[in-house]
């Protein structure tokens, strides 16, 4: 469900009419992913006041929504463009408030929850897109309970400050609460509006999720709000810009310039905040001042129609067409001008050769919610040329880092990037583009569905019906969601030939809990290392501080997987695949972990709280369920003091502290098993002071997680044992191809 309907409505020289897909960005987003689900779309076809059927494109079938021509002038024109828009984009323009545009959004979201809700099948999946339809979720929800209900903000959410200037700003949220997922472009867009959410309603935010308080007729519930940055089909470009006619016309458009030494290039809607004026200066002081050379360069500006009854917008077209004309009557010649200006759309064949033709693009925004441009300059630039030129304001330049990242406010800057730019070397190019393609290969457009819609489904999986047809207890689904930077790792991981994959226990695997006895590992994670240990070059180590008794008290059966005791001491499974075995403790070190023990149970043993661990190789000191903080680190002190008086090797741990006949760590027996096995990378996660000691022995290949807070020598972090689940469920399925589903 969106605004508009992906398509436009072709005229034949005969009269007759047709529809095409439009050239949005969010088709170019989502067209893959519809070509491969199929659906059905609602939306507004685009002409007011006129009713049409529903019919089919490929594999897509097109509900549309009538829309009347008042409708469109408060509800979209007004609300929409003249409210939130601005609003949204940090108050570029200043916004308007009027009470009769804000009746006709919610009229009009109203008419688009009924279309939906008459034409949903049972159990459907509803995915509404952008900002005019902020309180459809809510309102769907209302009339098909049985929906699962995704939302995702392609423009940003702006901070809570601003977004207060909003006189309806209760209703919005709680509008998009109504979804199950609510999907952002920018880490700072979920953070405001989760921060958002907690001032204006009474749900808080918890991580990622937002739990919704029970009403009378529904109990609580999740809602995640995550950032999911949207992208494009990277080689359905590059297959076009390997097209012989396309690269052919790319040379055509140079040829057709005059062939120019540097051709620089702008695409963006006719719109306030793509930031066109502040380039357009830039470039005018630049050949005022003798920088660049009119002769020489050639700048095009592509300027696709947008909102053109909108007063803003015809006002912004006046003053560049002005600005067009005042530069190329001032620096251009007969046959010459040394700005190009096109106020049209292009198909996707002529916006690839322009991007193969261009040795610069200039993205620069002053708020944008990503920008597929850019990402679509870099897929198309097979050569490793062209330079990139991008707004640190638009949503893609946290992943395309290697652009030249400008403030286009600060148009001294902006004019040092375009020169930059103009003469750079080309082995800097190559460097450079090769980066940007290289993330924009890493984070297409299939990546973004997978993070998106695998969260989706699995809050579809929460909301399954009964065998009876009634509705189920709700399946408590982790919310969990695995960084991008994480996730980027742990896909080349996969792809390795051979790879071990190591972990702690409590506080990783399991929940730390107040008895050690208690605690059980997440079924999720179990789940997931099983599937692991089961397929082929793949090596399942378990490394705890706990003994193996210890372990054991849990529950776990650790079929196949390796498993190192206290820190290293005990060792087992690794005997089936070296033909070695565990040496045991010696007697003089029996007899002097006997003498320990009996002066710890004479100082210790009749503390509230303390608990004695007896292990093979050592005794551990718990003083997790000591009442008081202070009491409990002064009864550790007292321990370390008895310990090191026995001569013992002490380790420090949280809460605990552990005194061993042998000197051992995980980070030496982690060593010690890799040597046993085929070469490969390690995944580790931990969440202890001991586990630092493998963190700080991972090399380049391998990736180290630290699971909740506390400083670390760890690549990663996650913020607690169901995101490490998530972790391991995500290597399990790209590995095998099973789906390790939620608890």
């Amino acid at each position: 469900m969106s605004n508009r309907l992906p398509v436009d409505r072709v005229v034949e020289e005969d009269g007759s009419t047709s529809w095409r897909a439009s050239p949005g960005g969010l088709v170019t987003a989502v067209e893959p992913i519809v070509e491969q689900l199929g659906c059905l779309w609602v939306g507004w076809a685009g002409s007011a006041d006129e009713r049409i059927e529903p019919f089919e494109i490929g594999a897509m079938r097109l509900a549309p929504v009538e829309l009347s021509s008042e409708d469109v002038e408060r509800y979209y024109e007004g609300f929409s463009n003249g409210t939130l828009w601005p609003l949204y984009h940090d108050v570029i323009a200043q916004p308007e408030y009027h009470r009769e545009w804000w009746d006709r959004y919610q009229q009009v979201n109203r008419r688009f929850a009924e279309r939906v809700a008459e034409a949903a099948a049972e159990d459907a999946i509803v995915w509404v897109h952008d900002y005019q339809l902020q309180l459809v979720p809510a309102m769907l929800r209302e009339l098909r309970p049985d929906l699962t209900i995704a939302f995702f903000l392609h423009i940003p959410f702006p901070p809570s400050r601003l977004f207060a200037q909003l006189p309806w700003r209760k209703r919005i949220v709680e509008g998009l609460l109504g979804a199950d997922v609510v999907g952002f472009q920018q880490v700072t867009d979920a953070v405001a509006f989760r921060m958002t959410v907690e001032r204006f309603t009474r749900a808080p935010a918890l991580g990622n999720t937002v739990v919704v308080p029970s009403t009378p007729d529904e109990g609580s519930r999740t809602v995640l709000a995550q950032e999911f940055p949207i992208s494009i089909d990277a080689e359905a470009f590059a297959e076009v810009a390997r097209r012989p006619e396309v690269r052919r016309r790319a040379e055509e458009i140079r040829e057709e310039l005059g062939n120019p030494r540097t051709l620089m290039l702008g695409v963006d809607r006719l719109d306030y905040t793509k930031g066109i004026r502040h380039r357009l200066k830039a470039y005018k002081e630049l050949l005022e001042d003798g920088e660049i050379d009119p002769a020489e360069t050639v700048f095009v500006q592509v300027a696709t129609p947008s909102r053109e009854r909108v007063d803003a917008y015809r006002q912004l077209r006046d003053e560049v067409e002005v600005t067009v004309g005042r530069i190329n009557g001032d620096h251009g010649t007969i046959g010459r001008a040394p700005l190009v200006y096109l106020h049209r759309g292009y198909s996707r064949e002529e916006m690839v050769a322009l991007y193969l033709a261009a040795d610069v693009l200039l993205v620069t925004p002053l708020r944008d919610g990503m920008n597929l441009v850019a990402k679509e300059y870099a897929a198309c630039r097979l050569d490793e040329r062209g330079v990139l030129v991008l707004s640190e304001f638009a949503g893609a330049a946290d992943e395309l880092r290697d652009a030249l990242l400008v403030n286009p406010h600060d148009i001294e800057g902006l004019k040092a990037a375009i020169v930059r730019a103009a003469l750079m070397p080309l082995e800097e190019q190559r460097r450079r583009m090769r980066s940007l393609r290289r993330a924009v290969d890493d984070n297409d457009v299939a990546h973004w569905a997978a993070g998106y819609l695998g969260s989706v489904l699995a809050a579809a999986e929460a909301r399954r019906i009964g065998p009876g047809g009634e509705r189920t207890e709700p399946i408590q689904v982790s919310t969990a969601f695995v960084p991008r930077s994480i996730d980027d790792r742990v896909r080349r991981l996969a792809s390795a030939p051979s790879i071990i994959v190591a972990t702690d226990f409590d506080g990783t695997l399991a929940p730390i809990v107040p008895r050690p006895q208690d605690a059980r590992i997440l079924p999720r994670a179990k789940q997931a290392l099983d599937v692991l240990a089961g397929s082929p070059g793949t090596a399942v180590t378990l490394l705890t501080g706990r003994s193996l008794a210890g372990l054991a008290e849990t529950g776990l059966q650790s079929g196949a997987w390796i498993v190192s005791g206290s820190h290293g001491s005990e060792l087992e499974g690794l005997e089936a695949r070296t033909g070695t075995s565990e040496e045991a403790p010696t007697e003089e070190e029996q007899e002097r972990l006997r003498a320990l023990a009996r002066r710890f149970e004479r100082v210790l043993g009749g503390e509230t709280g303390v608990r004695l661990e007896y292990k093979p190789f050592g005794i551990a000191v718990h003083t997790r369920e000591v009442p008081e903080p202070e009491q409990a680190e002064e009864l550790l002190a007292a321990a370390v003091e008895l310990g090191n008086a026995a001569g013992m090797h002490t380790r420090a741990g949280k809460q605990v502290r552990e005194f061993s006949v042998r000197a051992a760590d995980k980070g030496s027996v982690l060593q010690r098993i890799r040597d046993t096995l085929p070469p490969g990378p390690v995944l580790f996660l931990g969440d202890d002071v001991t586990d630092e000691d493998v963190f700080v022995s991972l090399e380049a290949d391998d990736l180290g997680i630290k699971v909740g807070p506390g400083e670390t020598a760890a690549d990663e972090r996650v913020p607690d044992p169901e995101t490490a689940a998530a972790v391991l469920a995500l290597l399990a399925e790209l590995r095998t191809g099973v789906v390790i589903g939620s608890e």
